[in-house]
């Protein structure tokens, strides 16, 4: 049966504690092994890919609505916590207008040679900080074929609440890890037959036309953080540096909206 709560100090309920504290998430959300999964579409997808529930946390409207995750969440012994809405705020500090939250086991990440068996479009995210731009770009990479993420040590968490919401649960679907070190993982890019693209403004840089005329079999194309865009070392590392011809004055986009250009224009299907 549906746990109701009227107590938003339940130690049941740590998982949920504190889900505006960006810097308190994003350190404790990995060491506990979780992340956190809201709206209904997204709690779907994370558990259509096969990842492992940990409990429910919702308005009670929504125990109509995920019936069938609520039934489910109950026969394998997962509790569902069900509150009014100045209950939900209180602990997690903002109103759960998504109606429904759910505490996840945080799968392990791969092997850098497993992300990229078979893959022959990847993109590289070096130290993008915005949670909201790693979601856009695994949107992106979902919808234009991309085959593979990686992502940079210092980059944002892509399973971190914000990241995985923005990306509607595709997060789940793009195979990705984490590449390190780098960039000296470019080296073992090239040596799987990747040839390395950096999307970055540079005076050798190729235009993205000349590039997608004739694209090499397997690319891996990286984009840098807001703001300073790559590293000169990304930068001296690669193959190739690319770049978006540009008009209006304007001299770059934001790096998720460049890779979905970038990614479009590459796609091979």
């Amino acid at each position: 049966m549906p746990i109701h709560l009227d107590d938003p100090a339940d130690p049941r309920l740590a998982d949920y504690l504190h889900l505006t504290d960006v810097a308190l998430r994003r350190r404790l959300e990995p060491e506990r092994g979780i992340y956190l999964a809201e709206s209904e579409k997204v709690i779907r997808r994370a558990l259509a890919a096969g990842h492992v529930l940990r409990s429910l946390l919702m308005a009670p409207r929504w125990l109509v609505e995920l019936a069938d995750v609520v039934e489910d969440a109950e026969e394998a012994g997962c509790p569902v916590f069900v509150g009014g809405p100045d209950v939900i705020a209180a602990l997690t500090g903002f109103h759960l207008h998504r109606g429904a939250l759910a505490a996840m086991q945080r799968p392990a990440l791969p092997a850098l040679a497993d992300v990229l068996a078979g893959a022959r479009r990847v993109v590289v995210v070096e130290d993008v900080v915005d949670h909201t731009n790693v979601g856009a770009i695994f949107r992106s990479c979902a919808a234009l074929d991309v085959d593979a993420v990686l992502v940079t040590p210092r980059c944002a968490d892509p399973l971190y609440r914000r990241a995985v919401r923005v990306s509607m649960g595709t997060v789940f679907q793009v195979p990705w890890t984490r590449v390190d070190p780098w960039p000296g993982s470019i080296a073992q890019l090239q040596a799987e037959g990747f040839t390395v693209a950096a999307l970055a403004l540079d005076d050798a840089a190729v235009s993205l036309d000349t590039l997608a005329a004739d694209p090499p079999e397997r690319l891996a194309l990286v984009v840098g953080t807001e703001g300073d865009g790559l590293s000169q070392r990304t930068i001296r590392g690669a193959d190739l540096v690319v770049q978006i011809p540009m008009s209006g004055g304007v001299d770059s986009l934001n790096v998720a909206a460049a890779c979905a250009v970038a990614a479009w224009a590459l796609r091979t299907r």
